[in-house]
């Protein structure tokens, strides 16, 4: 009896092995995508190897997925077959992501085993990442891109490229995970009045008949820039106009302060008027501070009337040639001082030097002194001084040579602990420069600071 039972107990556990379907399946295909509009069939290569006897093989699943191949396959004893798993989703499934998909395989005996496959199902739209380059204001093109984010061969389509500064539409195929730039011309006169910032930019895809519509987003880039243009026209019925133009795509407030004397102010006229008027001894300061948008426009026209002190402006225009005729020389020489906010609450200014050469001139050599109660910070602007002696408090710039119309612009800062109320006076700066074999000099003029610092370029008047 205990023998039986023994026996009994080994055949049990040996049946299933005896009965059991013997096979061997390896996946060869792998990172497959289903994109759900198209329903594209997917396709795995499975190398099936069938070590018990000769055997038909059936295969099928539980998730109403269409499959091939239908009905038996025959694999011999020991044999070894490559069978094509083709699979085509149901219209109806909402699924996206990874799917872990089960199938079986059956042989004669209706013994089994169960298998899967991964796979991807997402959607047209998210199979494209779209985007481009920044949009430079000064260039006329921008590279687009759109890139297949799958693992899927898109072998035609199209896409429409839509956005405020640009449309385009384009032909191509896209392999698996590539991306394709397209230069798209740009036309300045579409987007003169639109504000720096981000944009959306739109793809339409179509593939297959079928379409799908993705963003992306544009950046377009800051520029401040304003075109000054100044005419003067008439005589004794003289007019100026200033015209600043918002040429960036940023808006501006730009500041424009013109200066008349107490004489000459009794004969004009402004249109538009002036926001703020201010006299300063024999000056008064006519100033407009409006906001332009891009591509908007401020024209101001000064008109003077001079025929009564038609005497005064003869004397003027004299002295005004006379002037320029004793000061012509080789080498030009200007200096400016501004005021300069500083952190730690100083007096501080900013003192600008502008060289300019009329004729080639060489070894040249720029002397500006500091005034008294004063100390330089050594950070410069521009070009970098050749010596500083804080002792003799001189600063010197050095240049082998400077061609005809060559410009050198020399900054520098100077504070003090003391502050300053009413004038404060500068010295000028020098220059000694070599000429045609003769060693000449030029100085500046002496720049002044006043406690009241006015804002913005001032225009001269008369």
């Amino acid at each position: 009896m205990k023998k039986q039972l023994i026996f009994l107990v080994l055949l049990v556990m040996v049946l299933p092995g005896i009965f059991a379907i013997n096979i061997d399946v390896k996946r060869a295909s792998t990172g497959q995508v289903m994109i759900a509009e198209l329903n594209n069939p997917l396709s795995f290569n499975l190398e099936i190897t069938n070590s018990g006897d000769t055997n038909d093989f059936e295969f099928y699943n539980l998730a109403s997925f269409d499959m091939q191949p239908i009905g038996f396959t025959r694999i011999e004893k020991d044999q070894t077959r490559n069978i094509e798993l083709i699979l085509t989703s149901l219209k109806d499934f909402t699924y996206r992501g990874f799917y872990t998909f089960s199938y079986f395989i059956r042989d004669s005996n209706d013994d089994e085993v169960q298998e899967q496959v991964i796979f991807k199902i997402t959607d047209l739209k998210s199979s494209f990442l779209i985007g481009s380059g920044e949009i430079d204001p000064n260039s006329n093109t921008i590279e687009v891109f759109i890139q297949n984010k799958e693992n899927f061969n898109f072998s035609k389509m199209s896409a429409k490229f839509s956005s405020v500064f640009f449309d385009i539409e384009k032909e191509f195929e896209l392999s698996p995970k590539e991306k394709k730039t397209f230069e798209v011309q740009l036309n300045k006169e579409d987007f003169n009045k639109i504000l720096a910032g981000f944009y959306t930019m739109k793809a339409e895809i179509e593939v297959q008949e079928k379409k799908a519509t993705i963003e992306g987003i544009i950046k377009f880039n800051e520029e401040e820039l304003i075109e000054t243009t100044k005419e003067n026209s008439g005589f004794f019925i003289n007019t100026k106009t200033i015209t600043k133009k918002n040429n960036g795509n940023v808006a501006v407030q730009p500041e424009i302060v013109f200066k008349k004397n107490i004489i000459s102010r009794l004969f004009t006229t402004f249109s538009p008027e002036p926001e703020l008027v201010e006299r300063d001894g024999a000056k008064v300061y006519y100033t407009w501070n409006l906001n332009l948008l891009p591509g908007e426009t401020l024209e101001i026209k000064i008109k003077t009337n001079w025929f009564f002190p038609f005497l005064g402006i003869i004397l003027i225009i004299a002295i005004v040639v006379l002037v320029k005729k004793y000061s012509a020389s080789d080498l030009v020489l200007r200096k400016k001082v501004s005021f300069v906010k500083a952190k730690g609450g100083e007096f501080a200014l900013k003192v600008s030097l502008f060289v300019k050469a009329r004729k080639y001139v060489e070894r040249v050599n720029i002397i500006d002194r500091l005034p008294p109660l004063v100390k330089i910070y050594e950070k410069f602007g521009g070009e970098q001084p050749t010596r500083i002696s804080k002792e003799n408090k001189r600063i010197e710039w050095n240049f082998e040579k400077l061609e005809s119309g060559e410009i050198r612009m020399i900054s520098y800062i100077i504070y003090s602990k003391i502050g300053v109320l009413g004038k404060f006076a500068l010295p000028s700066a020098l220059s000694i420069y070599e000429r045609e074999g003769k060693i000449k000099e030029t100085r500046s003029n002496q720049a002044f600071f006043v406690a009241e610092q006015r804002k913005g370029q001032v225009e001269e008047g008369d």
